[in-house]
């Protein structure tokens, strides 16, 4: 078994892939205050609940978009299991030709990302990750990443309106009761919601147009189930891209074994 782990801002996945098939898929919070001991421990727990021993991990692979992360992991996968793990970043080879105007400042989670639409759907593709900020990557016909948008995600723009306006409550993302509320907290919910599924909408119906051409559509991301039945436009929903996308980097980084 190999580990697949996406650290995000907000929330570490960590994924188990056997024979070429994701067997389990966990989260967790990511603090960038735990040392590599207690991630080993949080980690060993995990796998214990999947049923997994550690002396099972051959190896792994891991995209971080948080620096200090970036090292901590590795050094609690290795005190867990004696394996060292592949890092995306420079040096690991993706495939993925990037006409940006410094390629390497592309976040690893958005280079796992577009790998793994690239092996699943046709171009060109158009893919919005929701994590603490919504990304949304466009790939053209010829596979080219081509650039993109950040945009403020969506827990954080309601906590951020519920920051600063004073007589309005934190509350829960959950799926909205009608598109017209009738109290504050419906309100506020129906309007993150249905906002952000209209900004979606929108913003393909944008990127189409500048491309001159229909894009696959592709929603993944912790908040994506919730949005997806509220979007006009059709979007595969892929809530374990990244995953995908550290599977195939995993296999086309290993040696090849003389004949």
């Amino acid at each position: 078994m190999i580990l697949a782990i996406d650290v995000g801002n907000t929330n570490i996945v960590l994924g188990g892939i056997e024979d070429g098939k994701q067997v389990f898929s966990a989260r967790c919070a990511s603090d960038r205050n735990k040392t590599e001991d207690e991630y080993a421990l949080a980690i060993q727990g995990i796998l214990s609940m999947h049923g997994v021993v550690p002396s099972e991990i051959e190896g792994g692979i891991l995209s971080s978009v948080v620096p200090y992360l970036r090292t901590i992991i590795p050094r609690a996968i290795f005190l867990l299991t004696g394996k060292q793990i592949m890092v995306v970043g420079s040096g690991i080879k993706t495939g993925l030709n990037i006409r940006m105007d410094n390629p390497a400042a592309l976040g690893s989670d958005l280079v796992v990302d577009a790998v793994a639409a690239l092996s699943k759907y046709p171009t060109p593709i158009a893919i919005f990750d929701m994590g603490t900020a919504t990304t949304l990557s466009v790939i053209d016909k010829k596979g080219d990443y081509i650039g993109g948008m950040i945009i403020p995600g969506l827990r954080v723009s309601v906590d951020s309106l519920s920051a600063h306006a004073a007589q309005l409550p934190y509350i829960n993302l959950t799926q909205p009761r009608t598109l017209i509320g009738t109290n504050t907290v419906e309100c506020m919910q129906s309007g993150a919601i249905y906002g952000c599924a209209a900004t979606m909408d929108g913003l393909i119906d944008r990127v189409e147009e500048e491309l001159g051409e229909p894009v696959s559509a592709v929603l993944t991301g912790g908040m994506s189930r919730v949005v997806a039945p509220y979007c006009k436009r059709p979007f595969h929903v892929e809530p374990d891209l990244l995953i995908t996308g550290l599977q195939i980097l995993y296999e086309k980084n290993q040696p090849r074994r003389k004949k």
